[in-house]
């Protein structure tokens, strides 16, 4: 992995990121884990820090959807009405939560309020939304940053009882031992971690300004789609899950055939309205492209199969897994540069990673 801690450390000089984890697994087994840089100014980033998965989180909503579906509490072309009755106006009565899944639900509302308002308030802002201006759901594409995600982070609440917080972590993680991963967590345990939460940075400006998104009420307040934390390696774990067919040391988290669904390609060939270009998604999960198409940071991993599959997060962080190769890759970088210098160093890291792997 030579190349791999190369491309690391370009980063590091070209001022991208002060530090970062990488985790690569192939075939269950460890190829590579390394944490780098530094988490925050003169303290050395270790495999232990918690990191900011941003959108990388989303795939664990999509995951507890599935689970809800083989427990038969919903089906995936349910109407969003028909287990949230008040979201079912405006225009937004036909919306499935597969149109969700697939970003082609037309709610792409940037502001939901959070983390200023409280979950219900968001909800209510959300069913009270419109559906948006010559949107078709199910054919018109564009990726939905939040909104959708609290929709199915309700979906969960309303189908188990549980708030979503509380059931991706009994259901999900501690099942895997991702013990230290979470999408919102308590006050009390926001301070057990303390300096184990590392920052983001801003580090467009020439020197990085710490972003405000590891501040308590960000940390502790869940947002289904945005705010996960953890150390790669875990979430390494859930992509090693996936790749073993929803199973994990005996553990099932799903069924193969569902697992299946999910990484299948239902949404192909759509122009992405948000994103500007064309994009493939399974549910809740982007899946690679061809080759040509490869430019986009939420996906479309150079070197991987077409058959690859996982998620990204705001210029920081990216996580999949290619069936073909047996590989799950995990990435976090502590900064966000501009959109192009982000495409160049995952680029690379990615491209390295495979390189390594022959």
């Amino acid at each position: 992995m030579r190349h791999t801690s190369r491309a690391i450390h370009d980063g590091i000089s070209a001022g991208n990121h002060l530090g970062g984890q990488i985790f690569v697994s192939q075939h269950g087994e460890l190829v590579f884990e390394q944490a780098f840089g530094q988490a925050r100014a003169e303290e050395p980033m270790t495999s232990e820090h918690l990191m900011l998965w941003m959108s990388s989180s989303k795939p664990v909503a999509a995951v507890a959807i599935a689970q809800l579906w083989e427990r038969g509490l919903l089906a995936l072309d349910d109407r969003i009405a028909d287990h949230i009755p008040e979201f079912g106006a405006r225009g937004k009565e036909s919306i499935t939560i597969r149109h969700l899944l697939t970003h082609t639900g037309g709610i792409r509302m940037l502001d939901v309020g959070w983390p200023r308002a409280s979950w219900e308030e968001i909800i209510a802002k959300i069913c009270g939304g419109r559906l948006e201006p010559r949107w078709v759901p199910g054919k018109t594409a564009g990726y939905h940053l939040t909104a959708s995600w609290f929709i199915l982070g309700e979906l969960v609440r309303r189908a188990d009882g549980r708030p979503f917080e509380q059931y991706v972590r009994r259901e999900i993680f501690e099942p895997l031992g991702m013990r230290d991963s979470w999408i919102g967590m308590s006050a009390d345990t926001f301070a057990h971690y303390g300096d184990r939460l590392a920052p983001l940075f801003d580090t467009q400006p020439d020197e990085p300004v710490a972003l405000n998104w590891s501040s308590e009420k960000r940390v502790t307040r869940c947002s289904p789609g945005g705010n996960g934390w953890g150390p790669a390696r875990e979430l390494g774990r859930f992509y090693e899950m996936l790749l073993k067919g929803g199973t994990w040391k005996g553990v099932q988290i799903l069924l193969p055939q569902t697992v299946e669904a999910l990484t299948a390609r239902h949404r192909s060939g759509l122009f992405d309205k948000t994103f500007r270009q064309t994009i493939d998604w399974g549910l809740g999960f982007a899946i690679n492209g061809p080759e040509e198409e490869r430019t986009s940071s939420y996906g479309h991993w150079p070197r991987a199969s077409a058959r690859a599959y996982g998620h990204s997060g705001y210029r920081s962080s990216t996580a999949f897994a290619d069936p073909e190769r047996q590989v799950a890759v995990v990435i976090l970088l502590n900064g966000t540069p501009d959109e192009a210098s982000h495409l160049r160093r995952m680029r690379a890291l990615t491209t390295a990673i495979y390189d390594a792997l022959g």
